[in-house]
Formats: C-alpha cells, structure tokens, sequence
C-alpha cells in the first residue's frame, strides 16, 4: 500500500536501551506497519531482548543479523527488505514521543521527505547538560535548510533507491551525506518540528570527545562543511595569538574575553532556555559550558584532518 509506513533501525550492542525504544514505538497514536531492524554483530542481550519482545508487539518484526555492518550498511538492508513505500529511521538509544510517527506521516501529502526534529533528555546529570547543550532549539531551525537527522526521518524508499541508499564507505555523518545527496535530486523536503524523539547525551567528556572527533572525521572523509571548519581553526590561531600579545599589551584581554563569551553563548542560551532541566543542573551546565564547547572545538579540529587525509588517500 501507498501510504504504508515501514520503521527501521539499526542496532550494536543495545541490549540496555533496546526494550525501552520498542516499548516507545509501541505506544505510538499511529503504529507502523512493520518494524525492520538490521543487528551489526550485537555480543550482548540485544538480539535475545528483540527476539522475546517481537511476538507481543502490535506490529510484525523482521530482524536482520549482518556482523560487522556498519550503521549504513545496517540502514540500507534494513530498507531494503521493508515493504512499504513510505519508510521512517530512527536510532536506538533514543525515545519516540507518542505521537513522532503520527506527526510525521501527516507532512508527508506533497513531500519526499518529512525532517523530524529532536530534544534533549538525560539518564544522569552530565549527560543532561551535555545534551542541552549541543542540541539545537527549535527557535534556531530554519526550516527550509534544515538537514534531517535519522534519528528522526521519513522519505520515499524510491528516492532512498535513486540516490543509492545511504553511503556505506561512511561510518560518520552519513545522515548528512545522504540529505545531501537527496537535495542534489531535487527532492522535496518538509519540516516537522513535532515528530520529536528525545535522546541522551554521552556519559563522560572523553566519550563526548570520540563523539565529535568521529563526527568531524566524517566531515573530513565526506569533503563536508570545510569553510565551517576552517573559520574554527582562524578563530583559535587568532585568539591565542591575542592571549600571547597580551602579556605585553594587557588591553587586547578586554577583546579576547568578548569573543569567547560570544563563542560560548549559543549553548548557555540553550541550557538556560530548555525547559526540561532543572535549575541547579541549568547553573552547573553554565559553568561545565567552557570545558564543554573546547572539548568538542579540539576533538574537531584533530578530527578533521584526519579525514581529509583518509579523503586523499582514497
């Protein structure tokens, strides 16, 4: 049917998150027709959680095993033994608000990919704050060039097909790889800022600093973004010239503590205005936001590189 709707997902060792995402498609205003899920090669409960669960769920289950599939490769063979025109990505690891796949299949009249958005949550408190922090507010979405993220997507398996699927050489930013690839068509997008799933932040700095590194990495192997990344290299080779020159011109620390106010306002305003985090974490957050935001600058900034050279090499 035309207006059938398949979910798919990939999984990697989900065994603790895994029950939790099932039971919140489960409770969806508007359950799918099918769930397809691809597993990577999962050692830990994750396959047995799906396994136990499938049979009691308002909806028919296909698990895939692919070992060593990476979360591409897992996404594309996942659509392509979906059944439906209409197929919906998310990730495990996240929550689907009750009505996500409802809002989404209600852009869809017109479109050939519906964009969701996503909040911020948090099992512990650091992973809160972090996660108020790098996400976008709704406020800061422009509409008409926001690039889905496939933890919250709905597109026509035909474009999915003319575009290749999505690119398999890719283990980072591969979501951005194929929105762009998909605007190169023509395709036409649609934004859908209340088909919302929640996720949570890293447990750590050092996981959060992989996270970025991995993230800009996959930058540099998909040629993305390179003016954005070298206006971060400029900024810092400028503002650690201006805080060696200071130590002989005291006046250049006045300009230097505005830029890195301005550097670091984008996620203070985030943690101050979202309204899921309470206070006390909301004042922790403001201090953690300096560590934060150079954390994931210098994870970047060696992350990048490192896939240009893979890009060159290739």
């Amino acid at each position: 049917m035309s207006d059938s709707v398949s979910v798919v997902i990939t999984v990697l060792n989900e065994g603790a998150s895994v029950s939790e995402w099932l039971d919140s498609l489960a409770r969806q205003t508007l359950l799918p027709d099918e769930l397809v899920v691809c597993d990577g090669g999962s050692t830990d409960a994750t396959l047995n959680k799906i396994r136990g669960l499938a049979d009691s769920l308002p909806f028919s289950v296909t698990l895939i095993e692919e070992p060593g599939a990476n979360i591409s490769r897992g996404r594309n063979i996942a659509i392509d033994h979906a059944s439906s025109q209409w197929i919906a990505v998310s990730d495990a690891g996240t929550h689907l608000q009750r009505d996500w796949l409802e809002n989404l299949t209600a852009q869809r009249s017109g479109a050939d990919v519906v964009a969701g958005f996503f909040k911020p949550t948090g099992s512990t408190p650091f992973r809160h704050i972090l996660s108020a922090a790098i996400t976008p507010l709704l406020r800061e979405i422009d509409p008409a060039k926001f690039l889905p993220s496939s933890r919250s997507v709905l597109f026509r398996k035909d474009c999915w097909a003319s575009v290749g699927g999505y690119p398999e050489w890719l283990d980072y930013c591969e979501d951005l790889v194929f929105d762009v690839a998909l605007l190169k068509h023509e395709f036409v997008f649609r934004f859908a800022p209340h088909a919302i799933v929640t996720w949570d932040g890293r447990d750590n700095l050092r996981a959060f600093f992989m996270q970025y590194y991995r993230y800009a990495r996959g930058d540099g192997k998909a040629g993305l973004w390179f003016g954005r990344h070298l206006a971060r290299y400029s900024s810092y080779a400028l503002g650690i010239l201006m805080l060696v020159a200071s130590a002989r011109r005291p006046l250049l620390v006045a300009p230097l503590i505005v830029g890195s106010a301005l550097h670091f306002s984008k996620p203070a305003k985030r943690l101050i205005s979202h309204a899921g985090l309470p206070l006390m974490r909301r004042i922790l957050g403001l201090v953690l936001v300096p560590v934060i935001v150079l954390t994931g600058d210098v994870a970047k900034m060696i992350g990048y590189p490192v896939g240009v050279a893979w890009r060159r090499r290739q």
